[in-house]
């Protein structure tokens, strides 16, 4: 690890601490943040398990005594993910934040991975610097999208409509979709409780899915793809079958490419923009990550049914 003009840094594995305390630390770092995004204790352990994040990989630190930031590092086949990074306001530009980031960059070479991802709040000007200048480069922008519940039940844009079950929801997912963002990753949404989707096909013979989870008050982490037709009218179609089911429920939706051609479908029922993230790389992805797979026809998996929505620093 390079040498550090504040060598009083240590850096202690996260897993030397509760889920309590890393939420009250995580918690501080973050009180000015552009979005501060606090967690509670269970958020944080549901987050840690859906992510990967290895928690004896990732670190606390501490100058004089006092703890001062905190990273975290998921792990998954051939590619790491830096998250959760935070510095108490008081102590920054002291080199805790490049010191954090070094120990997980570390930690990543260590096991063998040289593919490293992150994303960084647009307008974060001081961590997005400190990202360049660790060698990572802009992948592009990711859109935060929400949407608030309906006072009215809509109607549903005709198609023939089939609920998806999970593991039919979770093999679609997991076919040739390139390098997503670690959140709508195929192992994120496998870890996740409540997954389920639809598939609709258009009278014009258009097609396509989306797969979602379902929370108590929320639907959040859309994975969808169109096979055939205009993606911004498959969006509107299918995100109509959606609403018409959970009226009442918010929607929340995170790290959707800037350039997405769904988008227009997406503003047209509703959703407005949150905020955006920068994605982030550094490395290549491996090989792993971008092979073809072939996806087959979900028409085949399953015969069209009846519509199931109506119509120095030192490490101890």
């Amino acid at each position: 690890m390079p040498s550090l003009s504040n060598n009083k840094i240590v850096l202690i594995p996260s897993s030397r601490f509760t889920i309590d305390e890393l939420t009250t630390i995580y918690n501080q770092t973050r009180v000015d943040y552009l979005i501060p995004m606090p967690m509670n204790a269970s958020r944080l352990a549901e987050y840690v398990a859906a992510y990967d994040v290895d928690l004896d990989h990732s670190f606390v630190a501490s100058e004089n005594g006092e703890l001062r930031g905190v990273a975290m590092l998921g792990i998954r086949a051939d590619r790491t993910w830096i998250t959760r990074l935070g510095v108490i306001p008081s102590t920054r530009r002291g080199g805790v934040g490049e010191a954090l980031m070094h120990s997980l960059l570390d930690r990543s070479e260590q096991l063998g991975i040289n593919f490293n991802m992150l994303e960084v709040i647009k307008n974060n000007t001081p961590a997005h610097h400190l990202f360049l200048k660790l060698g990572f480069y802009e992948v592009g922008e990711l859109l935060i999208l929400r949407r608030s519940p309906s006072k009215t039940i809509m109607e549903p844009v005709i198609a023939d409509a089939r609920r998806l079950e999970r593991y039919e929801a979770l093999d679609l997912v997991g076919y040739d979709r390139g390098t997503q963002p670690w959140t709508n990753q195929s192992e994120s949404m496998s870890h996740a409780q409540d997954i389920s989707g639809l598939y609709l096909t258009l009278p014009n013979g258009s097609s396509g899915w989306l797969v979602y989870q379902r929370q108590k008050f929320m639907l959040t982490h859309f994975i969808y793809k169109t096979e055939v037709g205009d993606p911004a009218e498959m969006a509107y179609a299918f995100l109509s079958h959606l609403h018409h089911q959970y009226p009442r429920l918010d929607t929340h939706i995170e790290n959707i490419q800037a350039n997405d051609p769904h988008l227009p479908g997406f503003y047209k029922m509703g959703y407005v923009e949150a905020f955006r993230r920068i994605e982030m790389w550094r490395g290549d992805p491996p090989k792993s990550l971008v092979a073809k797979k072939g996806l087959p026809k979900l028409g085949r998996l399953f015969r069209p049914g009846p519509s199931a929505f109506s119509a120095r620093t030192s490490i101890i």
